[in-house]
């Protein structure tokens, strides 16, 4: 073939020839292939083999090949482009691409007869159909846990970050609302349930003063009166509330503040002079420790924890607690106050946890027997804290009293391997007994957060699950302190700190059993720290046997090191205190009642 057309008589081109002859020509481009983008159809071919992707659209091995060979290198089909709960799009490479046939216009309208208008078809079951799917107010698609302040309801969204406490107290109200012939049925209910007295706004910020509710041993008064009917319950709900810039129909937030003056019964903060000689003489006041957050003074036979909150002045190069924080903090330390009565609790009791005596906020600068005791600490041990006088006079701070519990586990001297296993025992019980009564997990107990001393008591008393149980001591007291990460259910609302919002807390040294534990329990909850994970507490459990074994100050033998060798292996299949104090290792130790 010379490449030209044949004619046949009469003219006409022989087309064939003209083809052939083209064909015959070498190609001075090679074809181009590319993958395409299609989604995949459902078909109703076998399920295909366990080795293969269930959404994985496979080519077929022709044409993986004759792809393979186009550009002379091999191509793994393994990976499939994906979207969770929906279709998967595949990438699938298509070498017959040949244009689709046209399909059949569509008949058009019938035209309109002359003289008469087109009459607009009619949207009103449209609309109607979509203004009650409005009015059902679906929440958005699974949103993340600990983004919970993005969730959106019909057509309000709220995009502001809702502190914990806040939203939770307005869904307590609400249920006072709804329910107001009802009294209080928890403990959160008792804590929750005395007016604050009016005070003036420290800061301008246009809030007015709500009302709260604290603990049952106080005399508390009820906010609302039943018997007053549902507009009392109204006007006393708006005095509860913020003043709110939005239109949505939801609850105005409480001020996290004006909660916790609720908490601690005070119309206003007070001095801090005038809190401590409640308790001591002011010129025998003294430091006794400190932490990032706050100084630890002890005054008589309490212990106060200072903690500064809601300022703008860091503290120890840390931002400042804000008030939710601490409020969740006050109640959850009053709802473990509330397993120290035994006559009181014939299901869940135990004294291990501290006692939280009173709670107070002050304002103003530290007082001069206060610094007198911080200085005196710092010439003896060395702060790291800044100094309270840099601290501007309108700080705010909330005391903590506590009962004075001893020395802490990192400075307290064991003696023998019989206090030791007093203290794991002591320990996983009381862990144990919070579990059955609130789902409680202390989420930080390093040895800086368990108190020691030498009583002389030769037994300790524990009700789990409405069975008494007693244990030997030894001589030991034991007693839990600090649930600033702690996380609790009081049957009401869930009490805990979103952990996610501190990614520092998970980058400690590695092998340091402490950060360790913290990177631990991030793998045990996901990073989702409101569910209840009481494995979390088993965690901490093994933290205390390594530092156990760690101390070199206590007598043991090599015998009394492998018992506890073999209790942190047998922890490790634990998923609660609960089960751990059912362990071999404390059986000995039970005593018959």
């Amino acid at each position: 073939m010379d490449g030209k057309a044949k004619v046949r008589s009469g003219g006409e081109v022989y087309l064939w020839s003209e083809i052939i002859g083209a064909s015959d020509q070498p190609s001075t481009n090679a074809p181009l292939i590319q993958p395409v983008y299609q989604r995949r159809r459902r078909t109703s071919h076998p399920t295909p083999s366990d080795s293969d992707h269930p959404l994985l659209l496979q080519p077929t091995n022709s044409n993986r090949l004759s792809f393979a060979a186009a550009n002379n290198k091999r191509v793994s089909w393994n990976r499939s482009l994906s979207i969770r709960g929906r279709i998967s799009i595949a990438v699938a490479p298509c070498l017959a691409n040949q244009p689709q046939q046209k399909q059949p216009r569509r008949r058009g309208k019938p035209p309109v007869p002359k003289g008469k208008a087109a009459e607009h078809s009619s949207l009103d079951k449209e609309r109607a159909y979509f203004q009650e799917v409005d009015a059902f107010g679906l929440l958005e698609e699974s949103p993340s846990p600990k983004h919970f302040g993005t969730w959106a309801t019909g057509n309000q969204t709220v995009t502001d970050p809702i502190p914990h406490v806040s939203s939770r107290l307005e869904k307590w109200l609400f249920s006072k609302k709804i329910n107001f012939s009802c009294g209080p049925s928890t403990t959160l209910s008792k804590i929750l349930e005395t007016p604050a007295a009016p005070m003036d706004p420290i800061y301008t910020s246009g809030l007015d003063l709500s009302s709260v509710k604290t603990p049952e041993k106080f005399s508390p008064v009820s906010v609302i009166d039943a018997d007053q009917g549902c507009e009392d319950i109204d006007a006393a709900i708006k005095k509860l509330s913020l003043a709110s810039k939005s239109t949505s129909s939801h609850l105005d937030r409480i001020d996290p503040f004006t909660s916790l003056l609720g908490i601690c019964e005070q119309p206003e903060p007070m001095k801090f002079l005038d809190l401590f000689s409640k308790y001591c003489a002011p010129e025998s006041i003294a430091k006794i420790g400190e932490g990032t957050y706050g100084e630890a003074f002890r005054a008589g036979n309490t212990v106060c924890k200072i903690v500064p909150f809601d300022g703008d002045f860091p503290v120890n190069g840390e931002l400042q607690k804000k008030s939710e924080e601490l409020l969740e903090e006050a109640v959850l330390s009053q709802v473990l106050n509330s397993l120290q009565e035994f006559e009181k609790n014939d299901s869940n009791a135990c004294t291990t946890f501290i006692e939280t005596i009173d709670l107070k906020v002050c304002q103003g600068s530290y007082d001069a027997a206060l610094i007198r005791a911080w200085e005196k600490w710092d010439e003896k041990n060395g702060s790291e804290n800044d100094h309270p006088k840099e601290f501007p006079e309108k700080q705010r701070y909330l005391v903590f009293v506590l009962q004075h519990g001893g020395k802490d586990l990192e400075s307290f001297v064991l003696e023998n391997f019989d206090e030791a296993r007093s203290l794991l025992v002591q320990v996983t019980a009381a862990l144990a007994v919070a579990e059955a009564a609130y789902e409680f997990e202390h989420r930080d107990l390093h040895w800086g957060n368990i108190l020691l001393s030498r009583n002389g008591s030769v037994t300790v008393k524990f009700i789990l699950e409405g069975k008494q149980i007693s244990f030997r001591t030894y001589g030991l007291s034991v007693s839990i302190i600090d649930f600033t990460l702690s996380r609790i259910n009081t049957g009401e609302n869930i009490l805990f700190l979103d952990l996610s919002q501190d990614p520092y807390l998970f980058k400690g040294p590695k092998g340091d059993k402490q950060s360790e534990t913290y990177r631990k329990m991030k793998e045990v909850t996901e990073d989702h720290w409101e569910g209840s994970f009481p494995r979390t507490n088993v965690l901490w459990l093994v933290y205390l046997v390594d530092i156990l074994l760690l101390k070199k100050t206590y007598v043991r033998c090599s015998k009394n090191e492998r018992d506890m060798r073999s209790l942190k292996k047998r922890l490790d299949k634990y998923d609660s205190a609960k089960e751990a104090i059912l362990d071999p290792f404390f059986e000995d130790l039970f005593v018959n009642n």
